[in-house]
């Protein structure tokens, strides 16, 4: 009964993704149009610096004998729960009001999208803006999350928290959140037309909502902090800032401030979470790529090779998925084949077998948010600037 139930939850996001594939022509969600990628030494060189330099940190992890043990974290401020509930309230409603006004102005308002409010609020100010936030501050999207304050008001009315299938099950880990980021992130925004179409990005925030509502009834609120993909991509962004933001068992909630990168050198709970930071790295640079003369070159002459049509931009996303995450995957092994092991919650993460190169992953995966963390900021900024102003002139 439960593989059913879990059948029938994915083929929706199936279903979808196939569409997706069908979907015609290359969308650039930030806005780069007529903008060429330029660099005073030839590409070429530039990727091989960039990759030597993740190798290089790689093995520095590896080798070092620093540990996490003296993790200097201070208490700024605790916020007592009622307060916390206000703050929550506070921010979340009209982000909540934001959402349902996007849901209706993609269908009734004009279809253009630099002046659709739903065009212009989900995908910059919602999606990008709300990143660049948690690499900045913190994630803060357990209060702006309308999925959560939906969920929340569906307990109340049953008078208790809704899990109909009980607790999330432990053998998806955050696979879900993944699937649904290479999908939201790496191929709808960035490779199909659905960011300049106001219906279209209505559908989608439809979809998304519905996955997000029917797995927390199915599972329980779990579902929200391992299967949502915008809510791991903002709290793994969160990673990287000096602000640590914990709740105490009363429900208090306490603000800490540590070192930048600090929360970079711990490792993430799974495998998923690790490839998911991969992935995450990966998206940021191919969505780059994109914008670069060798990339058109290479897109058109699969195409004519293949020919595949518009999905080959899908395909060459996934095929490069596939390759950036072997070539991470083999680093990892030849690192433990080698016996050189980054330390995980500062003890050897090798200890043989299968958790040692687990382990491995877990404590590498984390080092490596920065370079998507500073290549979202520089490459998004502005197009979240913008769009906020834009937003507001749609508004008023």
């Amino acid at each position: 009964m439960g593989r059913r139930q879990y059948s029938r939850l994915w083929v929706p996001g199936i279903l979808t993704l196939c569409l997706l594939m069908l979907l015609p022509g290359v969308a650039n969600a930030h806005d780069v149009t007529g903008s060429r990628f330029n660099a005073s030494i030839p590409l070429s060189l530039l990727f091989l610096g960039a990759g030597g330099t993740v190798a290089l940190t790689a093995v520095w992890l590896a080798v070092t004998n620093r540990t996490n043990t003296k993790t200097r974290r201070r208490t700024f401020t605790t916020v007592d729960a009622r307060t916390a509930y206000w703050i929550r309230a506070v921010v979340g409603v009209p982000f909540l009001f934001g959402v349902v006004t996007a849901l209706a102005f993609g269908v009734l308002g004009r279809q253009a999208a630099a002046e659709n409010f739903a065009t212009v609020f989900t995908w910059p100010v919602w999606f990008r803006g709300v990143g660049l936030l948690a690499i900045l501050l913190g994630s803060p999207w357990n209060a702006l999350s309308p999925w959560r304050a939906v969920y929340r008001g569906l307990c109340r009315l049953e008078g208790r928290q809704l899990a109909v299938l009980g607790g999330y099950p432990s053998q998806l880990d955050a696979w879900p959140a993944l699937a649904g980021f290479l999908l939201l992130i790496g191929i709808v925004e960035n490779l199909t037309v659905i960011p300049r179409s106001p219906t279209l990005t209505t559908v989608m925030i439809s979809v998304y909502a519905f996955i997000m509502l029917t797995g927390a009834v199915l599972f329980g609120p779990t579902w929200f902090e391992r299967a949502n993909p915008m809510g791991v991509l903002y709290r793994l962004f969160g990673h990287v800032v000096g602000v640590f933001i914990n709740r105490t068992p009363a429900g208090d909630i306490e603000i800490s401030v540590r070192p930048p990168w600090r929360g970079c050198s711990d490792p993430v709970s799974g495998l998923a979470i690790a490839v998911f930071v991969v992935a995450a790295v990966y998206t940021v640079s191919f969505d780059g790529f994109t914008n670069t003369r060798l990339y058109q070159t290479v897109l058109f002459g699969v195409r004519d090779a293949i020919g595949t049509g518009p999905p080959t931009s899908a395909l060459l996303y996934c095929f490069g998925l596939v390759l950036f995450v072997g070539v991470f995957a083999l680093m990892i092994l030849a690192g433990d084949a080698l016996g050189i092991s980054p330390r995980l919650g500062g003890e050897i993460a090798t200890d043989g077998g299968q958790t040692a190169w687990r382990g491995a992953a877990r404590a590498f995966a984390p080092t490596i948010l920065p370079i998507a963390a500073a290549y979202d900021v520089a490459h998004n900024y502005t197009y979240v600037v913008r769009s906020a102003a834009r937003l507001l002139e749609i508004s008023a």
